[in-house]
C-alpha cells in the first residue's frame, strides 16, 4: 500500500512540473506539429500595407498557404523633402505580413524584379531549415525561387533579405513580421496593427534634402541618421494615425529590423496588460516599456480607457523626437473621470 501511495505521489508531482516547466511541453508541441495533417482549400494570402495586416486564423485547421513576395529596388519618401532607393518586399518597409497557424505548410514564392540590380533571398526566423529559407531562395533579377515550410513553432519571428551583403539589404528596408498563430488562434481583441521599427544610414544630415544614399561608415559605426516606424519618418502621425476607441483593447505586432540597434517600445499613458515576451509564448503582465532586440519582435496588448492622442516611441527618448521613431494611436470616445480628470 506504502508503495502505491508513493508511486502516486511521485506521478503527481511529475505532473505538476511538467505544468510549471513549458519548456518540456513546448518541445512535444513542436514534434507534434510535424505530424499536423493539413485539410481544406488552399489559401493565397492577401496582401496588406502595413500598418494593417491579414484577419486573424481562428480556430481553423492547419492548411496550405501560399504567400507571394516580390523584391523590388525603388525610390520612396523617407521624410518631409528627402527621398532614399529602398529595396523591399512587396513595394512597402516593412514588408507585407505573414500570417499562418502551427502546423500549416506554408508555400513561398519569391520573385525578384526584373529591373532590380541585386539578387536577392529571404531568410524568416519562423523557419526550421538552412538560412531560414535563404539557401533555397537566392534569386537573380526577373527570376523567382520557391520552396516550402511546415510552421512548427508558434510565436512573432522577423524575416528579413540574406543575400550578401546582409547588412545593407537589412538597412535598405528588406524586412517584415510572420505570425504563426497557436492552435486554436489567439485571444480575439478589438484592433490589431502591425509596426516595424528599423534604422537608415544616409549620406545627408537628418532632414536634408533630396535624394540620400547609403552610408557604409555610419552603418558599420552604428550611428544611424534615422531610426523610424514602417519606414519613413512620422509614418504613424498625421493622416496615418492607427485608431481606437474607448474600451477597446489594442494588439500590436512590434517587430525591430535593426539592423543594429535594440528598441526600447513604450507608448505613453499607456501600460502594457500582456507582453508576449520576445514574440514568444511567454507572457509578461502590467509592463511599461518592452526591450525588442535587433532580428526581434513583441507583441502587447492593452484595453485603453480614455480617449486622446497617445504617443507610441522608442523611449531611447533622442531617437523618437529627433530621428523619427515616433506615431500616435488616436482614441475617442467618452471621457471617465475616474480614471483621469484634470483638477485644474
Amino acid at each position: 500500500m506504502n508503495k502505491i501511495l508513493a508511486t502516486l505521489a511521485l506521478a503527481l508531482l511529475t505532473l505538476q512540473a511538467c505544468k510549471q516547466n513549458p519548456e518540456n511541453s513546448s518541445t512535444t508541441s513542436t514534434e507534434n506539429a510535424i505530424d499536423i495533417k493539413v485539410s481544406g482549400e488552399t489559401e493565397t494570402q492577401k496582401h496588406f500595407n502595413p500598418p494593417m495586416l491579414p484577419a486573424a486564423v481562428g480556430d481553423r485547421a492547419a492548411k496550405k498557404v501560399i504567400v507571394h513576395l516580390e523584391s523590388t529596388e525603388e525610390e520612396g519618401t523617407l521624410a518631409d523633402g528627402v527621398t532614399y532607393k529602398f529595396w523591399t518586399f512587396n513595394r512597402t518597409v516593412p514588408g507585407s505580413f505573414i500570417r499562418v497557424r502551427v502546423g500549416d505548410e506554408v508555400e513561398l514564392h519569391l520573385k525578384n524584379a526584373s529591373n532590380s540590380v541585386m539578387p536577392h533571398n529571404i531568410d524568416l526566423h519562423a523557419v526550421n531549415g538552412p538560412g531560414g529559407g535563404a539557401e533555397a531562395t537566392n534569386v537573380a533579377p526577373g527570376k523567382t525561387a520557391i520552396f516550402n515550410f511546415k510552421a512548427l513553432n508558434p510565436g512573432l519571428y522577423v524575416y528579413h533579405c540574406a543575400a550578401a551583403p546582409v547588412p545593407l539589404h537589412i538597412a535598405n528596408g528588406m524586412y517584415g513580421l510572420i505570425l504563426v498563430e497557436p492552435a486554436g488562434g489567439l485571444p480575439k481583441v478589438d484592433r490589431e496593427y502591425y509596426i516595424m521599427q528599423s534604422e537608415f544610414y544616409t549620406k545627408g544630415k537628418t532632414d536634408e534634402k533630396g535624394l540620400q544614399e547609403f552610408d557604409q561608415d555610419k552603418g558599420v559605426d552604428e550611428k544611424p541618421t534615422y531610426v523610424v516606424f514602417n519606414g519613413k519618418k512620422n509614418a504613424l502621425m498625421g493622416e496615418n494615425k492607427l485608431e481606437a476607441k474607448v474600451g477597446e483593447t489594442v494588439r500590436l505586432y512590434v517587430g525591430n529590423a535593426g539592423p543594429n540597434l535594440a528598441s526600447s517600445f513604450h507608448v505613453i499613458g499607456e501600460i502594457f496588460d500582456r507582453v508576449y515576451m520576445e514574440g514568444g509564448s511567454k507572457i509578461n503582465e502590467n509592463v511599461q516599456t518592452t526591450l525588442i532586440p535587433a532580428g526581434g519582435a513583441t507583441i502587447v496588448e492593452f484595453k485603453v480607457e480614455e480617449p486622446g492622442e497617445y504617443i507610441m516611441v522608442d523611449h531611447s527618448i533622442f531617437r523618437a523626437f529627433n530621428k523619427g521613431a515616433i506615431g500616435i494611436l488616436k482614441v475617442t470616445g467618452e471621457k471617465n473621470p475616474k480614471v483621469y480628470h484634470k483638477v485644474q
